[in-house]
């Protein structure tokens, strides 16, 4: 399993403009074979950041989306994004 994980700093003015940007994006990695789950999204304490959240079955689904992947550009006053992998899931 893939997880990426981070947020994005963007101006508060700005920041519902981008995530909106993305919903596209969102619903097509959705769609795509592997996805479990992905989400960018306003945080709902700070008005600057938004939060971002991938989940893939395995680095080959991962990988097939990153080929395919075309997001808006909207660039980010700063950014933190942590990649992690492990090869179980195990539910709660």
């Amino acid at each position: 399993m893939i997880v990426i994980a981070g947020y994005t700093l963007r101006d508060a003015t700005k920041r519902d403009a981008a995530v909106a940007a993305f919903a596209e994006m969102v619903g097509q990695a959705r769609k795509q074979d592997g996805c479990i789950d992905f989400s960018i999204s306003a945080d709902p304490v700070d008005p600057e950041r938004s939060n971002i959240l991938e989940v893939w079955r395995d680095k080959k689904a991962w990988k097939a989306w990153r080929k395919v992947a075309k997001g808006p550009r909207s660039p980010a006053r700063e950014m933190q994004v942590s990649l992690y992998r492990s090869d179980k899931a195990e539910p709660f």
